[in-house]
């Protein structure tokens, strides 16, 4: 058996979807591990050998035979914004499929997880103690069988924790977007070892845009230019008001039907998009930080967070702004095209706003919150690459999480 100890940081929507995942997956992945591979102490074709270069393999008596190898992930710990679980011995234990289900229950209730304190056999610590313990499991266990960590939280402070697991050699799969858009410096460090890193999650949720846009780059094809739509809650509501409907009609049924965050000028400011910009962006190679990002807010400075309440943004702010989006919409339609919120990555550029986009292209066409990406390279100069899908939703980002743990299983023990 392959064992995964992995430990979960961030109890939230996402993380109890992935903690969901791990449970109800447990037999699909006893099938679904890496092979051994036998071969004749005889066969003579080294193209079998070559391809199995990276997997185990041992003589048997005649031809070649993949066994599959049961693969489990044991979740050793798991965190909040306030404490730390553990297994009571993270090399020989586990927190049971029992314990997982407790936690999400109380998560659910926006509990915190110091009420399991007394719900089998964990350590129970709390902040900040719990950062030393998470350091101390990381170089116990980094060195040797190996862990995952899994950031499923949207904080800043997971930064530093991060770092330092990557020291002790440990991996990491993220879906929170915030250590990957932090200085430089940190980034740096963080991505230093790229194999032990996986990140799709962090934009487009379960598209597979980095990886496509990684398997692109490694193969020398040059990317030219991305333009894409990355939040479905923008992407929903500019598809919205191109059939005529009022800016602050759309803005409050989507906030109603769930797509937008409960303060809704978390999405239109556009710094969501612009952080999946940044890790677009210094993935092409881009030297480049936040602050140099243009992004384009949907609300002025005068309706911000720290002026207006949620409640007199939606219903005295917002309308204020429907005749300018309209007038734009109208302009647009004029010039035969469509009005989409996208970022633009072009030769060290980053730019996030609106802009008019053709009709007959895959941006133009877009309806609803799927996400859109275009790549231009080299091979897909004039038709871009096209990646279309639900690019958001707990299932879904826990989901990409979920292949990016399982795409790392060769590097456990």
């Amino acid at each position: 058996m392959k064992r995964i100890p992995l430990i979960l940081m961030g109890c939230g929507g996402v993380g109890r979807q992935l903690l969901e995942h791990i449970v109800s997956c447990r037999d699909l992945h006893a099938k679904q591990g890496s092979c051994l591979v036998q071969c004749s102490g005889y066969y003579s074709s080294s193209g079998a050998i070559q391809a199995a270069r990276d997997v185990p393999f041992r003589i048997a008596t005649s031809g070649v035979q993949l066994i599959p190898k049961e693969v489990s992930l044991q979740v050793v710990g798991v965190c909040d914004s306030k404490s730390l679980l553990v297994a009571s011995d993270v090399f020989t234990r586990e927190l049971d499929d029992n314990f997982l289900r407790e936690v999400i229950r109380v998560k659910s209730n926006g509990s915190s997880l110091l009420t399991l304190r007394s719900f089998g056999e964990c350590r129970v610590y709390s902040n900040p103690e719990s950062t030393r313990e998470i350091t101390d499991i990381a170089g116990l266990l980094g060195k040797s069988t190996g862990l995952a960590f899994v950031d499923c939280s949207a904080s800043s402070e997971t930064i530093g924790v991060l770092n330092r697991v990557v020291d002790l050699g440990c991996c990491v799969v993220l879906a929170n977007k915030k250590p990957l858009t932090s200085s430089l410096e940190e980034f740096d460090n963080l991505v230093s070892q790229p194999r032990r890193i996986r990140h799709e999650s962090t934009v487009g949720a379960g598209l597979p845009i980095i990886s496509s846009l990684n398997r692109i780059i490694s193969s020398g094809d040059p990317i030219r230019r991305l333009i894409g739509s990355l939040s479905g809650t923008l992407g929903y509501v500019m598809s919205e008001v191109e059939d005529g409907k009022p800016f602050s009609q759309v803005v409050k049924a989507a906030k109603s039907l769930g797509y937008t965050e409960p303060d809704p000028r978390d999405d239109l400011s556009g710094t969501d998009v612009g952080r999946k910009a940044l890790i677009l962006s210094r993935l092409l190679g881009y030297r480049i930080e936040m602050d140099s990002i243009k992004i384009e807010s949907l609300y002025p400075e005068n309706m911000g967070p720290n002026v207006m309440s949620v409640e007199d943004f939606l219903a005295d702010g917002l309308p204020l702004l429907d005749k300018d989006i309209q007038e734009r919409v109208t302009r647009a339609s004029s010039n035969g095209n469509a009005l989409r919120y996208v970022c633009v990555i072009n030769d060290s550029r980053c730019e996030v706003g609106i802009q008019e986009l053709p009709k007959d292209t895959a941006l133009g066409r877009l309806r609803g919150s799927d996400n859109v990406l275009e790549i231009y390279s080299r091979c897909y100069n004039e038709q871009p690459m096209v990646l279309q899908g639900a690019g958001a939703g707990n299932d879904t980002t826990a989901a990409g999480v979920l292949a990016d743990i399982l795409d790392i299983q060769d590097l456990f023990s």
